[in-house]
């Protein structure tokens, strides 16, 4: 027997209260925490809103736990301080959370999109989703992208298939945060969109700097003069030009300045660092393990769990989606482990 809720408690008007604060605290533009819109109707908790109570079912999956041993750019990094896709996922949603309080929008809606955006990325960061989407595309006639991926994290293998059924407003967030896919079609979800890249750049050129892959003085002059000689004072020149010329376009955008200076960082990292001759050999390492273990687990599918998914995606393979469910839920340490497991003879590996 539940405890009773009396009609005048906190609860039994935490929606009305709720409503009636965004309607004169947000901005016509923002996103209204009610109705919530899901697949699957449900009652509305009392003490939460919609958009909070997605962020608390992110928080608590498994996919998201798994975010802790997922490479953002470093592999399995000697250091402590480098990012992982954990802390690369609360960066985004911090920056994120304060570009939506600074235009008025819904930060609920943004924190949730910002911390499910990445939850279906594969082991190995980018590396890894580009062997896998080659892999699947050679075998298959598919393809891999991580962005549809965390899409299906969410609404089919998470809670053994059942799925966290998150508002449309995450979910539609989350499926567009990147930028090759459609904008989303939040301001809050635009913000996380952006603020993805901005985070990623400037942390990743600090981890450069602390891994010896770059110095100071070879980051590109030009945009370091538009927006600072920090990772810090990048960011808060970026964060500060998003809100002032979003505000006044009613939309997510970036001024004429700093936008190209942050193209040019982009451009930048992925000629010196992602894509440079430093990672290279390191990046041929980890596509021989990604790809050993997909031809693997097509070639012997009964090694396989048993996908949680109750579905599989129209017009795709199901042997597909079990090796891509599988491996893309891969840690970076577990995908290691699987791998020297087949690699290696037992009587060796003791």
């Amino acid at each position: 027997m539940g405890i009773a809720t009396s009609p005048d408690s906190i609860a039994a008007a935490f929606a009305a209260r709720v409503s009636a604060q965004e309607n004169t605290s947000l901005s016509p533009l923002a996103a209204r925490s009610y109705p919530a819109l899901r697949v699957r109707p449900e009652e509305d908790c009392a003490l939460r809103t919609p958009f909070q109570r997605d962020r608390d079912r992110i928080v608590h999956s498994k996919a998201f736990r798994r975010l802790m041993h997922k490479t953002q750019v470093f592999v399995a990094p000697e250091g402590d301080h480098y990012r992982t896709r954990l802390t690369h996922t609360l960066e985004v949603t911090m920056i994120s959370r304060t570009a939506a309080r600074a235009l008025g929008l819904n930060e609920d809606l943004t924190e949730a999109i910002g911390l499910g955006h990445d939850l279906g990325h594969p082991p190995f960061g980018h590396i890894g989703e580009e062997v896998l989407d080659r892999c699947l595309r050679e075998r298959f006639g598919g393809g891999f992208r991580h962005y549809e991926h965390s899409l299906r994290v969410v609404d089919e293998l998470e809670r053994d298939g059942a799925g966290l059924n998150l508002t449309q407003q995450v979910r539609d967030g989350i499926a567009h945060h990147s930028g090759r896919a459609e904008a989303p079609s939040t301001l809050e979800g635009r913000i996380v969109r952006l603020i993805d890249r901005v985070a990623y750049i400037n942390h990743d050129i600090d981890d450069a700097l602390r891994a010896g892959l770059l110095r100071e003085d070879e980051l590109p002059a030009e945009p370091i003069a538009v927006l600072g000689d920090s990772g810090s004072s990048r960011i808060d020149a970026l964060v500060h030009d998003l809100v002032e010329h979003s505000a006044r376009a009613g939309d997510i955008v970036q001024g004429p300045d700093a936008g190209p200076a942050m193209q040019a960082l982009r451009k930048f990292m992925f000629e010196r660092v992602y894509l440079g001759p430093a990672v290279r050999a390191e990046h041929e390492r980890i596509a021989g393990v990604v790809r050993t273990l997909f031809e693997h687990y097509a070639a012997h599918p009964e090694l396989l769990p048993v996908s949680a998914a109750a579905t599989v995606p129209e017009g795709e393979d199901d042997l597909a989606v079990r090796v891509t469910d599988y491996l893309a839920g891969m840690t970076d340490r577990y995908c290691i482990r699987a791998y020297t497991e087949l690699q290696v003879p037992q009587a060796f590996a003791r």
